[in-house]
């Protein structure tokens, strides 16, 4: 009898964390937002230099020597094409969440409302873990090129006074303590509490000055060309092979991660619905192009054994008699880096703002300034941990860890978009909270004495649309007395999971068993993958069965679910090509967020029905006439929401009837 008892309570608490882990946060959330919000002050001009700032920095002054010498050769041109084309994937998935949702947080806060709360977490501290990463390594990056202008001194003095000892001497670790890069994370992130605007105009110049070099450097490298350091150089035109080519597109992926700030940036942007989704596609599009044509006139100029990776362009056009054109690019590489350490430092405290205002974090994270209008507490905390970190973390190891949790979020939004895509929406769902200015004119549309009958006819639609969503589309009722039973939302769930699976296993498998498959052209091998390959696009085939849902949208992604699924199977694949040891810090790192989750957040959630009003039941007395109070906001903006649906007439009627 105990032992039953026991299973039922047993069976209780696991339902009911169930329940906690998987609980979404609904479309139109203002209603837990906090009274401070972020400036709306920012352009499409000003997005996509953000965006573009963000990513043109360390990867293309560092980490395109880094992968043309030791990973992919010449070949690093089809690695940023590789890279690029996945990004542009990921990057309209972004895109559309960015006009259906324009919250700070980016993938965190589209995670939540599509996935549930527990996935939003882990992606949510994984792109918190990202920005650190992305601001150290371009500070080490930054601290490292101007040690090359002083010819190491910087890193001999350093190492002199305070030694090398066995500690640094690690694989872990960085060779001796980065004091410089340290100091430069704390100084931008001290500077960046002036206000949003501010950085974005110092932002805007520098990424300016930055174009112009790379222009520079196209043109003069292809001027110095020489094709016989593509095709007579040891190795050829692909030393590595085109496993090198994967290899190094897992790594260039790195260079590209700086378009999801875009995203972040579409709560202060004036128009996000059109400016987040040009300056995603404008940026991205203008950043692949020049990390193809830059790593292209690198490995014309030189040879890729003759690379100093440290300092690839500089040296490059130093080797060629042009010092001019070194110090030039010296400072366009500086800039280009200072723009990509703002760019992290600034996503990164506006991710912890989304999850400290959604109750997953401290509470204090989700406060902003009222002068600056930004978060300052989180960007001195933000700047003090990837100061730590670039002090004493290598470049290649932060890079690598930080393409993991980079993969992961970009997987899960192009899941998300699938999964949205397909959930039916409830009335008040359909219509999007606005900003203060766009409450103000729907509240004056809503007080004017008519209304269009186009506008009736609109709300219709959207209606229709939004419940017609999920089920089944009528060429495909035979799918009935299979899925029939299930909700159309739960099938799509489900099916995008187990493809999610099953490209995993594909991807596996195909790199464990690429040399066995080519010399041996093992007959199983090829069964299996077809069979795995089969059930994946029956996953696909299945959602292509359900009716969508895209009212409402000024940017979708084309071709769903096919093209998110494209992105799904390239983000997965890239992501089993990182090393172990990189995956084992992933993990150590997820492990650390699941005590702060369910220590934490799981218990002060404002998805929890025990943090809403209705725990006025357990109030105390005195403390019911505020909850009360506060409770009557919501009610005032749902008869804004019913008022556009139902009428002014019936409105007032059901005011006349309420006490």
């Amino acid at each position: 009898m105990t032992g039953k008892r026991g299973g039922v309570i047993l069976g209780h608490v696991l339902a009911n964390l169930c329940g906690k882990i998987n609980r979404k946060k609904p479309l139109p959330n203002d209603g837990v937002q906090p009274p401070e919000t972020l400036n709306r002050c920012l352009t499409t001009l000003d997005i996509t230099l953000l965006g573009i700032g963000h990513m043109v920095g360390a990867g293309i002054y560092v980490l395109t020597g880094t992968v043309a010498k030791e990973i992919a050769g010449p070949g690093i041109i089809l690695s940023f094409m590789l890279a690029g084309l996945v990004s542009m994937l990921a990057a309209i998935c972004y895109a559309e969440f960015g006009t259906r949702i324009p919250k700070a947080g980016a993938a965190y806060a589209y995670t939540y409302i599509a996935v549930g709360e527990f996935w939003a977490f882990i992606i949510g501290w994984n792109i918190c873990l990202e920005h650190m990463l992305g601001a150290a390594s371009v500070a080490r990056a930054w601290s490292g090129y101007v040690d090359s202008l002083l010819d190491g001194w910087i890193k001999n003095t350093t190492i002199a006074l305070m030694g090398k000892g066995e500690f640094y001497d690690s694989d872990l670790l960085a060779q001796y303590p980065d004091i410089l890069a340290c100091v430069i994370c704390l100084v931008y992130a001290v500077t960046m509490a002036l206000g949003v605007k501010v950085t974005a105009t110092f932002n805007g110049l520098l990424t300016l000055v930055n174009i112009g070099v790379m222009s520079l450097v196209i043109c003069v490298g292809f001027w110095y060309a020489d094709t016989k350091n593509w095709f007579q150089s040891d190795g050829g035109f692909l030393p590595f092979g085109f496993g090198g080519v994967i290899a190094g597109a897992a790594t260039c992926f790195y260079a590209f991660v700086g378009f999801d700030s875009i995203a972040t940036s579409a709560e202060e942007a004036k128009n996000p619905a059109s400016s987040v989704p040009i300056a995603t596609l404008v940026s991205l599009s203008a950043v692949a192009a020049g990390y193809i044509l830059v790593s292209a006139a690198l490995t014309l100029m030189i040879p890729t054994d003759e690379i100093n990776p440290s300092a690839s362009l500089p040296e490059a056009f130093g080797q060629l008699g042009l010092p001019w054109a070194k110090f030039i690019i010296t400072i366009g590489a500086l800039c280009g880096m200072t723009t990509t350490l703002l760019g992290s430092l600034f996503a990164l405290p506006r991710c912890m703002y989304a999850m400290a205002c959604d109750g997953l974090l401290f509470s204090c994270f989700g406060k902003i300034n009222s002068f600056t209008q930004v978060p300052v507490l989180n960007l001195i905390s933000g700047g003090i941990f990837s100061a730590l970190l670039a002090l004493i973390f290598d470049l290649k190891h932060l890079v690598e860890f930080m393409s993991i949790g980079t993969l992961l979020a970009y997987t899960i939004v192009a899941a998300s978009v699938i999964i949205l895509r397909y959930r039916p929406m409830k009335p008040e769902s359909l219509i999007y909270a606005p900003d203060s200015s766009e409450s103000e004119n729907m509240d004056f549309e809503a007080d004017s004495l008519s209304e269009s009958s186009t506008d009736t006819i609109s709300q219709t639609c959207d209606l229709i649309g939004g419940a017609a969503a999920g089920r089944l589309k009528p060429k495909y009722k035979w799918l009935q007395p299979l899925v029939g039973n299930v909700d159309g939302d739960r099938v799509v769930t489900a099916a995008v999971v187990l493809f999610c699976l099953f490209s995993f296993g594909i991807c596996i498998q195909i790199k464990v068993s690429w040399t066995e498959s080519q010399m041996q052209s093992s007959y199983w091998t090829f069964m299996f993958n077809g069979f795995i390959l089969f059930l994946a696009f029956a996953c696909v085939a299945l959602i292509s069965a359900y009716n969508q849902n895209t009212q409402g949208l000024t940017f979708k992604v084309p071709l769903v679910p096919i093209l998110p699924a494209i992105s799904i199977f390239s983000n997965i694949a890239l992501m089993v090509h990182l090393s172990f040891v990189t995956w084992l810090r992933f993990f150590i790192w997820v492990s650390l967020g699941m005590l702060m989750y369910f220590g934490y957040g799981i218990h002060h959630s404002k998805q929890d029905p025990e943090n809403t009003i209705y725990s006025i039941l357990r109030t105390p007395t005195n403390v019911k006439q505020n909850v009360v109070s506060a409770a009557e906001q919501p009610t005032t903006n749902t008869n804004s929401i019913w008022q556009r649906f139902i009428g002014r007439k019936k409105l007032e009627m059901e005011e006349q009837v309420q006490p």
